[in-house]
């Protein structure tokens, strides 16, 4: 597996439980809901390529739907 980029983001605390309740339903955590967020959203502005997209959660070994 490839190395991951690190960073630092903060949160306004209700948008944090907002993403942690949607990522649970998901079944992943909230880092890699997060990633799912981010990497459609850049898939629809055409700024992502197509080959490269990938679900996180299959990277953290999330359990299926």
């Amino acid at each position: 597996m490839s190395e991951r980029k690190r960073f630092l983001l903060r949160l306004d605390p209700e948008l944090y439980a907002t993403l942690e309740r949607w990522a649970a339903d998901e079944l992943r955590s909230v880092n890699a809901q997060i990633e799912v967020l981010l990497r459609d959203q850049t898939r629809r502005a055409g700024r992502l390529a197509a080959d490269r997209s990938r679900d996180p959660g299959e990277i953290e070994g999330r359990r299926g739907r």
